[in-house]
């Protein structure tokens, strides 16, 4: 499947408006292309109560269940300046379990895949190797 990074970055920056970030003034916008050939989005959504906020990958994963489920096949996160930014650990995480084989991410230091951003991850099929 061919990735367009441009495409997905200009997602990821109109993903911005959609953020509620009235506390840190910090909106994260994201976009990823899914195993179906559709770009999803996400953004950050803030809580009074800082701890229960949802970044901007959370509400990217909602949404592509909203869209009936697939796997995630490249991924690219922004700023409020449209620049890359890279997923912290915990949704480094949320999108290993959502994604395709060999998912591709556009970090702060290029193209990477999961395994270089989230190396010897735990995930459903260290579940089934287990039961």
């Amino acid at each position: 499947m061919d990735i367009n990074w441009d495409q997905l970055h200009e997602a990821a920056k109109g993903a911005l408006k959609n953020a509620y970030v009235p506390y840190s003034n910090f909106p994260v916008g994201a976009a990823a292309l899914t195993d179906k050939g559709d770009v999803i989005t996400g953004s950050n959504v803030e809580n009074a109560s800082y701890g229960l906020g949802l970044c901007a990958e959370c509400s990217l994963v909602s949404e592509l269940f909203r869209l009936g489920g697939g796997k995630i096949v490249a991924f690219a996160c922004v700023d409020g300046h449209g620049n890359a930014l890279m997923p912290c650990g915990r949704c480094r995480q949320l999108l290993y379990e959502h994604r395709a084989p060999g998912m591709l991410l556009a970090t702060v230091s290029g193209i990477k895949t999961m395994a270089e951003v989230l190396p010897d991850a735990f995930g459903p099929e260290d579940l089934e190797i287990r039961k």
